[in-house]
C-alpha cells in the first residue's frame, strides 16, 4: 500500500511531520513519495526523504502554479536534486488552466523544460493536468518515447482523457477524490477501466480528505494513514479484493519509480 503523493513539506504538517510518517507505518503504508512543487519545496522534500531511508522518496519539480518562478537556476537545482538517490521522478509538473496562477505560456515553457530534463536524465515524470488536456497531450506526446515512465497524478478527468492516457502507456494516480459524492462520481465510474498494472493510489495529503470516512477525522487535514480507506473504497468499486489491490498498486509504484520490493 504505497502512497505516491504526499505533500509532506506543507506547513499543515509543520508541527508533526515525524508523527505523520509513524502513523503511516502503523497503518500499513509500505512507502511514501513526497511531492516537490517548486525549487525550495523540492529541496525540502529530498531532505525529508533522507530522514526515512527505504521508506520515503521524493520528486523534484515545479508545479504549474509556480511556473512563473522557472529560471535557469531552478533548472540547475532540479538537476542537482535528481542526482540524489532519494529523488525518483521529475515533477510535479504539467498544466493547470483551471486557476492559471501562472499564465499558460509560462506553464507550457516550464512543463516542456522539465520533460526535456527528465528525458535527458532518463527519469519518470510525475504529472498534473487540470482543464488543459489537449494542450497537455500536445506538449507531452513528442517526449513519450524518450521517457521511461509517466504517471498522471490525482486524475480527475473524463473518460476520453483516461482512455487517451492509457492508450499512450501512462500510469494513473487515484486519490480520495473518488470518495466525494459531490464531484468524484464520474471518476469513480471510470475506475474499472484502469488496467490493474497501470493503477496507483495516493492521498495527496494534506488535501482531499475522503469525505465518506466514518467516523469523520477530527481534522480536515488528510494524512497518508488514511490511504487504507481509499484502497478499500477503490477495491469495492472495482469489485476486487482490497489486499490484492494494495499489493498490486505497491508493486506498480515500485516498478514505476525503480524501487526495490518489500
Amino acid at each position: 500500500m504505497f502512497d505516491i503523493g504526499v505533500n509532506l513539506t506543507s506547513t499543515q504538517f509543520a508541527k508533526d511531520r515525524k508523527q505523520i510518517v509513524t502513523r503511516a507505518q502503523q497503518a500499513g503504508i509500505t512507502g511514501i513519495l513526497i511531492t516537490g512543487t517548486n525549487a525550495l519545496e523540492s529541496q525540502q522534500a529530498q531532505f525529508l526523504a533522507t530522514q526515512h531511508p527505504g521508506y520515503c522518496w521524493s520528486t523534484a519539480g515545479v508545479h504549474p502554479h509556480h511556473a512563473s518562478e522557472w529560471s535557469q537556476e531552478t533548472a540547475g537545482t532540479l538537476r542537482r536534486l535528481a542526482s540524489q538517490p532519494q529523488v525518483v521522478a521529475i515533477g510535479e509538473c504539467g498544466l493547470d488552466y483551471n486557476r492559471n496562477i501562472s499564465i499558460p505560456a509560462q506553464q507550457e515553457y516550464a512543463f516542456n523544460a522539465q520533460l526535456e530534463l527528465a528525458a535527458e536524465l532518463a527519469m519518470p515524470v510525475f504529472l498534473h493536468c487540470r482543464e488543459a488536456h489537449d494542450r497537455f497531450m500536445a506538449i507531452l506526446t513528442p517526449w513519450l518515447t524518450k521517457l521511461p515512465a509517466v504517471v498522471v497524478h490525482c486524475f480527475t478527468g473524463t473518460q476520453r482523457e483516461l482512455e487517451d492516457y492509457i492508450a499512450h502507456g501512462m500510469m494513473i494516480g487515484i486519490t480520495g477524490w473518488v470518495c466525494d459524492e459531490r464531484r468524484g462520481l464520474e471518476v469513480r465510474e471510470l475506475l474499472s477501466r484502469i488496467p490493474a498494472d497501470r493503477l496507483l493510489l495516493e492521498t495527496d495529503a494534506p488535501y482531499l480528505l475522503p469525505r465518506d470516512m466514518r467516523p469523520r477525522p477530527p481534522s480536515r487535514r488528510n494524512e497518508p494513514c488514511y490511504l487504507p480507506h481509499i484502497v478499500q473504497q477503490v477495491a469495492t468499486w472495482r469489485a476486487e479484493d482490497p489486499q490484492t489491490l494494495a499489493v498490486q498498486t505497491d508493486s506498480n509504484a515500485r516498478r514505476l519509480f525503480g524501487l526495490s520490493g518489500l
